[in-house]
């Protein structure tokens, strides 16, 4: 015979304040959770959003990113005779050969300098990137010291807004457009020509970072990279750019939820021990009513099931606090190093459904745990000498 679960509502009601402190405990530690997961996501969905399946990134072999690659001209044109490169409409290879350097800027929001991302290309590169999109102005014109700002960008350092002039690289520059990446790693970014990146850096014109190329269809990649990799001319590696900014995101995401599951084990512990002393405290409150429900028929099984009842609903009602409480983080833009290329990318938090499933089922997970040993606390009281106690 199963004990009412309204007795157990009831239980909770008539102990409120107890039980708002286990709640409230598990909340916070739920909420810390879901945040830092949504936090790993976020970072890494921007950096995912910026490789399309029908492109490819070309760097020097043994380099492990943009920043220590190297590929010269001839190499280039090599890459964008392949067969599998699409043509604009005037037959143009789309072929993007770019140059990344870094550059300080000042936060707005601190006034401390932090490293970006300067990419220098032709103008083709919103074909070789069709998602791209010049949002205000226009795109930089070949051979001036013209700046297209991603919209992050603008957001997060001084002095980049349309329109004005910045000095860096003993170079005046001129921000003449600002572009959506749609969310991606690019809109962290500062786009310019790379021949005049080049010049006002002392690098080779005719030497770049890495070369995006937009294939025919993303099923020619296979024979795109056999064709290339095989070349006697090209030593380099070729990639899906999705799965390059994949590896990309890897370290900094992993590392978040490291740091994630580890604050919240910690707050876990503390959660736990407030929900085994909410629960002791109910078991020595209500010996009398054990008894009682004992000698009334109630075995010690329906005593453990009800016990672990209130213990599980206080922790579903904390991790629906804690999720409810999350909830306005949900594309909120922060901003972090990219260890890959040291330099700042800023992204927004992704609270996602399964997040969320995965904070109640956490909080569940600790309400199990810090019930079960008073449940059986309480199904093995001493019905007579309870009784005769009370």
């Amino acid at each position: 015979m199963a004990i009412p679960y309204s007795y157990n509502v009831r239980s909770i009601a008539a102990r409120w304040k107890t039980a708002i402190v286990s709640i409230l405990g598990i909340a916070g530690t739920v909420g810390v959770f879901v945040a830092m997961l949504a936090m790993a996501r976020g970072f890494q969905a921007t950096l995912i959003a910026s490789g399309s399946a029908s492109n490819s990134i070309i760097r020097r072999a043994g380099s492990s990113s943009e920043m220590d690659s190297g590929i010269n001209l001839d190499q280039a044109r090599v890459i964008a005779d392949a067969p599998q490169v699409a043509r604009s409409s005037d037959g143009a290879p789309l072929s993007s050969p770019e140059l990344v350097v870094i550059g300080a800027f000042q936060l707005i929001k601190s006034g401390t300098d932090a490293n970006t991302q300067i990419r220098g290309m032709t103008p083709l590169v919103l074909e070789v990137r069709p998602t791209v999109k010049i949002a205000q102005g226009r795109i930089f014109k070949p051979g001036l010291a013209e700046l297209v700002v991603g919209s992050n960008a603008v957001q997060t350092y001084r002095g980049l807004g349309l329109g004005s002039t910045l000095s860096f690289g003993g170079q005046d520059w001129k921000v003449v457009g600002v572009f959506d990446a749609g969310g991606s790693a690019f809109d962290s970014e500062i786009w310019c020509d790379q021949t005049v990146l080049a010049q006002t850096f002392d690098r080779p014109t005719n030497f770049y970072s890495s070369i995006t190329v937009r294939l025919n269809s993303p099923t020619d990649f296979d024979a795109f990279k056999d064709a290339l990799t095989s070349d006697p001319r090209l030593t380099v590696q070729v990639e899906r750019e999705a799965e390059y900014y994949a590896k990309q995101s890897q370290m900094v995401s992993t590392l978040i939820r490291v740091l994630g599951f580890l604050v919240a084990f910690v707050m876990a512990i503390g959660a736990v021990f407030g929900a085994l002393n909410t629960m002791y405290s109910a078991v020595a409150a209500r010996a009398r009513e054990i008894a009682t429900l004992r000698a009334l028929g109630f075995g010690g099984g329906s005593v453990i099931l009800s016990f672990m009842f209130e213990s599980l609903l206080i922790s579903l009602i904390g991790g629906v606090v804690g999720c409810i409480a999350v909830l306005p983080l949900n594309g909120f833009t922060a901003g972090t190093m990219n260890w890959q290329t040291f330099s700042h990318l800023a992204f927004a938090f992704r609270v996602t459904p399964g997040l969320l499933m995965a904070g109640i089922v956490f909080a569940l997970f600790m309400g199990f745990v810090g019930g079960v040993l008073p449940a059986v606390r309480a199904a093995r009281l001493q019905v007579a000498h309870a009784l005769r106690e009370l």
